[in-house]
């Protein structure tokens, strides 16, 4: 996820843009753009740590639940924490799931990272979010400090991170998904019950051919790759300053605002009938009142290769979207 900079202005005004960093023709070269201060990166290794440790007590909880053949549910969310007071090295089984998911999440945000360098944008080094919920974070995220140039830059930037993270995520699961156990009806009594992508289904009949989705009791690793296919699709949704608003900026700034609109209004009936997570995206987006910040050059079109990108960009999108995440 990324983090813009600025406000939206109104088209076909002419503005006085001075950037932080200089720039020639399209982009800076990434050696003359200054490192992000140390401060960056004290707050982005404290937060990394901090993250670290409860995604490792929720991958220990994984772990003991994948070992005894039943689900993870909310009723096993805050074990692992009063477990690790008595025994710190509980935390050890979490490895598998907290590496996978830090490594999948990692490789999204450096994929935004090192586009921004290639343009000469200024950007933060990847900040993490520690959270005690059922995947022990609340994700990752850049912050982008100078302008952007042009529609191709943006685009870019914008695209980096979900094809890099999905490409990331979908060997875990494929791999996971052929080691994990065979448990009939293995979500039926579980206080929380994961949906499927597609992907994941797709994955399920090419390496498990004749097993019912339901019966697969996902290991931790494969449950950390599905959460990184999660943040891919909530990253791709088209509105705002989401990966997938910035794409869609770069296709055209004029819908920017009215699609993104139209994003929030939709997730409010899916909140009610499907998943009342969606409330919450709904809310944040129309808070955020679809700001974005204006280019130095926004007349340039996209080219037919960016655009053909777009259209894989939503292919991912629909792979990776599940629309009942959790019940």
């Amino acid at each position: 996820m990324t983090s813009g900079n600025g406000e939206g202005q109104p088209p076909f005004k002419v503005y006085r843009v001075t950037p932080e960093y200089p720039v020639e023709n399209e982009y800076v070269p990434a050696a003359r753009v200054r490192n992000p201060r140390r401060r960056s990166l004290i707050i982005a290794i404290t937060l990394f740590a901090a993250t670290v440790f409860t995604t490792l007590a929720v991958g220990a909880q994984f772990a003991a639940d994948y070992a005894s053949n039943r689900a993870f549910g909310f009723d096993d969310l805050f074990q692992p924490y009063t477990a690790f007071w008595h025994q710190p090295s509980v935390l050890l089984r979490g490895i598998p799931f907290s590496f996978t998911l830090l490594g999948i999440l990692l490789a999204h945000e450096l994929g935004h990272y090192f586009a921004c360098r290639y343009y000469g944008i200024a950007a933060t080094y990847p900040y993490f979010v520690p959270a005690p919920t059922l995947i022990g974070t609340l994700g990752a995220f850049i912050r982008i400090r100078s302008p952007i140039i042009n529609r191709r830059a943006l685009f870019d930037v914008g695209l980096a991170g979900p094809v890099v993270g999905f490409v990331f995520a979908v060997p875990a699961l494929a791999v996971a998904i052929y080691y994990s156990k065979i448990v009939p009806a293995a979500q039926v009594n579980a206080s929380a019950i994961f949906g499927n992508p597609l992907v994941s289904q797709m994955l399920a009949e090419i390496l498990r051919p004749g097993v019912r989705a339901a019966d697969i009791l996902l290991h931790p690793v494969g449950r950390a790759a599905w959460v990184g296919l999660l943040v891919t699709a909530l990253n791709l949704l088209p509105a705002g300053q989401l990966d997938g608003g910035h794409i869609l900026y770069a296709i055209s700034s004029r819908r920017h605002r009215t699609v993104s609109l139209g994003v929030a209004l939709l997730l409010i009936p899916m909140g009610k009938l499907l998943w009342e997570g969606w409330y919450v995206w709904a809310g944040l987006l129309l808070i955020l009142r679809f700001r974005h910040p204006p280019l130095i050059d926004p007349w340039e079109p996209l080219d037919p290769k960016r655009r053909i990108w777009a259209a894989i960009a939503l292919l991912i999108f629909i792979l990776c979207f599940i629309p009942v995440p959790i019940r």
